[in-house]
């Protein structure tokens, strides 16, 4: 024996927005309580970066400041190169002080390396 139900569309349109406000009731509920923890974790990690830092300057000595290399004016410090030759590296240093625009002892080149 086969049951059938009698509702109508009506009635069948009023269940299907039921469940649609129930879902969205706890989609929206679980969006708050994730919100609220992420401010709750970003506060105690904020907190605790504070108290570190503050503990690490009262253990910390006071420690000489280094004195800074002598380099020539105008440079910018030490240049590391990695398997390419130094004339190389000046052309391509020039070059792109040059698309650039900037002089080139207002850039800063740290290392330079070929890549096979």
């Amino acid at each position: 024996m086969m049951l059938t139900s009698d509702i109508s569309i009506g009635e069948a349109g009023v269940y299907a927005l039921l469940g649609y406000a129930v879902v969205f009731f706890g989609l929206i509920l679980l969006m708050c309580v994730v919100t609220a923890m992420g401010k709750y974790f970003a506060a105690k990690d904020t907190k605790m970066k504070a108290a570190a830092s503050a503990a690490a300057q009262a253990t910390a000595p006071a420690a000489p400041a280094a004195a800074p290399k002598k380099v020539a004016p105008g440079s910018a410090g030490e240049l590391k190169l990695y398997d390419v030759e130094p004339k190389t590296a000046a052309m391509i240093m020039a070059i792109v002080a040059n698309q650039m625009g900037k002089p080139l002892n207002e850039l800063r080149f740290k290392s330079i390396k070929e890549v096979k």
